[in-house]
């Protein structure tokens, strides 16, 4: 089951939903290009030219994704892909396993460059019964 803390993916989805305002990322509704976004698990490591290293929001995002513990990554990565719709909750086991195995030090990168990351982690949380309804930041 979830072991990551979901203030800690709520911290992420509320912290990317102001790099989207920012609009610091592509909109994949507002680009008339949208498969480029339409990766699946298995291609998307190898996808990462367009993530902006320079913005000082980003670094801060990828820093604090850097920064958690490697289980916790692949956590990440496997609620994305749950949110996704590429694994269901009844696969946890099998999803952190395809995780575990994707998962190397460009983890971060990866994530964020996902347009839709943040409602990927909401979607995967609420698969799980989980939202950020309660969230407040500063708990982090």
């Amino acid at each position: 089951m979830l072991e990551i803390d979901p203030d800690k993916v709520c911290y992420i989805i509320a912290r990317f939903h102001e790099f989207e305002e920012e609009e610091l990322i592509d909109d994949p509704e507002r680009d008339d290009d949208e498969d480029d976004f339409d990766l699946d698990h298995e291609e998307a490591f190898d996808e990462l030219d367009g993530h902006n290293d320079n913005d000082p929001l980003g670094e801060e995002l990828a820093g604090y994704i850097s920064s958690l513990p490697e289980d916790e990554q692949i956590e990440l990565i496997a609620l994305t892909w749950v949110g996704r719709g590429d694994y269901g909750p009844g696969e946890w086991s099998d999803v952190i396993e395809a995780a575990a195995d994707r998962f190397n030090l460009r983890t971060a990168h990866y994530l964020l460059g996902m347009p839709q990351l943040a409602d990927y982690l909401e979607e995967g949380l609420a698969a799980f019964g989980l939202s950020c309804g309660d969230y407040e930041e500063n708990r982090i």
